[in-house]
């Protein structure tokens, strides 16, 4: 084989790997990776086991802070629960929240709205925005409440439970999402 061939060769196979390869911004996200990811709460496994993990080692609470992980309980829709990082407070009955693998499967969605729409207000039971939907969905889901990281915004309430403590975060990278819900390192 001589040069040129091998060259032309080597540039097919290049291109089709670029082709093939999965650009980083298109990574398919499971909720919880994606919310310890952006809320530095080191937390691993299955989101309805983050409320129990976090007992001792990160505060607790039901008062929405930006920067907290709401953390949904299993339910007949959501086995397995779900996570959501807080990104605004809007109110104490409505909150922002950016997350994944809500509305469309392994997207980012950012800054859709939240409710509280428990008796209570003690946000044990949201409404959450559905993008197919686009607005509210038609399901309360159950929550456990507030995992707040070092990085939670203090709203000046201590709605925290009194036998949690706040540990120290591991250094990570922080990812931002853009207005497509694409995911900027």
């Amino acid at each position: 084989m001589n040069f040129r061939a091998f060259a032309a060769r080597f540039a097919l196979v290049v291109s089709c790997s670029l082709m093939a390869a999965t650009p980083a911004m298109a990574q398919f996200w499971q909720c919880a990776p994606y919310a310890r990811e952006i809320s530095g709460i080191d937390i691993h496994g299955n989101a309805n086991t983050w409320w129990s993990q976090a007992a001792g080692h990160y505060a607790r609470g039901h008062a929405p802070k930006a920067g907290a992980v709401l953390a949904f309980a299993s339910n007949g829709r959501m086995r397995l629960g779900h996570v959501a990082m807080v990104s605004e407070v809007i109110s104490d009955r409505e909150v922002l929240l950016t997350h994944a693998n809500w509305s469309r499967p392994g997207r980012v969605e950012t800054n859709v709205r939240a409710v509280d729409v428990s008796e209570a207000g003690d946000w044990s039971l949201v409404k959450v925005w559905y993008g197919p939907q686009g607005g509210l969905g038609t399901t309360a889901y159950p929550t456990k409440g507030f995992i707040y990281s070092d990085r939670a915004a203090d709203n000046g309430s201590d709605a925290t439970d009194s036998d949690d403590v706040q540990a120290p975060l591991p250094t990570m990278t922080m990812a931002s999402v853009d207005a497509d819900g694409d995911i900027r390192f």
